[in-house]
């Protein structure tokens, strides 16, 4: 199969048309034609090759909302015709102790969407069946695309932290990320408190469900809510004052981390041994849990807030991604 796409040449230059041709189907994997493809901040940075695993020629995007046109001979519960979501994760190898505990994105020879194989700035991607996630009959297409990585992303921590509906929670940085965070623990049943270092988002945050928004440039607002929380996601990949935050724990509280800091946490012992606090973090989530949340989202009408382009002016929707103007996700509609 021919496929058509948007693909860089090297690190950081604009994308191009680019074609190139799909091998024999395997006996467990579906070919996908693309509706809409979430850009995600991790498309820039492998785009920019900042994880230094990036190859060229490159296509992003790993947020895929499309229809199954191919099936292999051995692929279990799907068939043409279905809608289905590909996130990050695209196969893993079904025999390892984590896939056979329905911990398929902790395989240690998983495969991702856009490492090493050509992603869904396309009108086609491939993947394995197990994580052609289908798609709810009554959800919203259009929006459904982040809901494959950054929505899993920021549902896994909720259910592995056993976020609790009469919990007082935190989320940092209220982007991509963070804002569907706050959707999420609002709809869990927690009061939730938004960390943001940009005033003029205060109303937005407010009106999609946050109590209060502390300014995170301001130690005083910090010390404040000492003690109060039970759990704080963290969506920045950018270094903190961490013992701060820690100190917004309550005893037995969770620091949670999914923003990919590249420089090592600081992390001060005795503020974890006083409180019995935790620091943890975690990759997205197995298909099955990606399920759970879509029907979630489904029954309480949680979607990502997104900017529309088409798929011709990515290097558009790229570029507004990366001065931080996106409100909130962007979505490419092939």
């Amino acid at each position: 199969m021919k496929v058509n796409a948007f693909a860089a040449q090297k690190a950081g230059e604009k994308l191009t048309p680019f074609q190139y041709e799909l091998t024999n189907l395997g006996s467990e994997q579906v070919d996908i034609k693309v509706h809409y493809c979430g850009i995600c901040h991790s498309d820039l940075s492998m785009l920019n090759n900042e994880w230094g695993m990036t190859q060229y020629p490159f296509v992003p995007g790993h947020e895929i909302v499309g229809e199954v046109v191919a099936v292999g001979s051995d692929v279990k519960n799907l068939k043409k015709g279905d809608l289905v979501g590909l996130g990050w994760f695209s196969g893993s190898c079904m025999h390892c102790n984590q896939c056979m505990d329905g911990s398929h994105h902790l395989c240690d020879s998983s495969e991702q969407t856009i490492v090493g194989r050509h992603g869904g700035f396309a009108d086609y991607v491939r993947g394995h069946w197990s994580w052609a996630i289908p798609l709810p009959k009554s959800i919203d297409l259009q929006k459904a695309g982040p809901l494959l990585c950054g929505g899993i992303t920021v549902f896994n921590p909720i259910i592995l932290a056993n976020v609790k509906p009469t919990d007082t929670v935190g989320v940092i940085g209220i982007g991509g990320l963070g804002h569907m965070a706050l959707k999420f623990l609002k709809h869990w049943g927690c009061e939730v408190i938004a960390f943001s270092s940009n005033p003029s988002k205060k109303e937005e945050i407010l009106a999609m469900g946050a109590s209060k928004v502390i300014d995170s440039t301001n130690p005083a607002e910090l010390t404040s809510i000492a003690g109060k929380l039970n759990f704080i996601l963290n969506t920045t990949n950018v270094t903190l004052d961490w013992n701060a935050y820690l100190g917004v724990l309550a005893p037995k509280g969770r620091f949670h981390n999914v923003g990919a800091v590249l420089e090592p946490m600081a992390i001060p012992a005795f503020t974890l041994i006083g409180g019995e606090k935790s620091v943890a973090g975690s990759p997205l989530g197995s298909p099955a849990l990606t399920r759970t949340m879509l029907d979630f989202c489904v029954r309480h009408n949680i979607y990502p807030t997104i900017e529309e382009y088409p798929l011709e002016k990515v290097n558009e929707a790229l570029a507004h991604l990366e001065s931080g103007k996106a409100r909130y996700r962007i979505v490419l509609k092939a």
